[in-house]
């Protein structure tokens, strides 16, 4: 009988620590980006796929905010030194204002080392593969 109670408080135990433990990844929001979250150049909105291109040509932007520095607070994308990702406005249909769409890269301005595309204004990114 004593088996058994212990058998049951080791096995409460382990559900607890393993609720716990979510609960913990859960309040800490999303993994960074990776390899898992790509997403190929051609699958972006054709104003993301515009914007990609002019990241890489260097411009113009139809905004006054895009290169300007993105200071990655989510810790979503892998950690750098800042001032190396640079933040820039994918354009929504029918709205005027910048909406919640962006590509952030990271490195140098027209020869990027990384591409992160986010649809839900930083919550989360995808890396953007050629």
């Amino acid at each position: 009988m004593l088996r058994l109670k212990s058998s049951k408080l080791v096995l409460t135990s382990f559900f607890l620590a393993a609720v716990f433990a979510s609960a913990g990844v859960l309040a800490k929001g999303l993994a960074p980006a990776d390899a898992a979250t790509a997403i190929a150049v051609a699958a972006l909105p054709k104003q993301g796929m515009q914007t990609y291109d002019l990241i890489h040509q260097g411009g113009p932007f139809a905004h006054e905010k895009d290169g300007v520095v993105f200071g990655n607070r989510e810790r979503l994308l892998p950690l750098q030194k800042r001032g190396y990702y640079r933040e820039y406005t994918v354009a929504t249909p029918n709205l005027h204002a910048r909406g919640v769409r962006r590509i952030v890269c990271g490195g140098a301005a027209k020869a990027p080392d990384a591409c992160y595309y986010t649809a839900d204004h930083y919550a989360s990114f995808r890396r953007i593969v050629p």
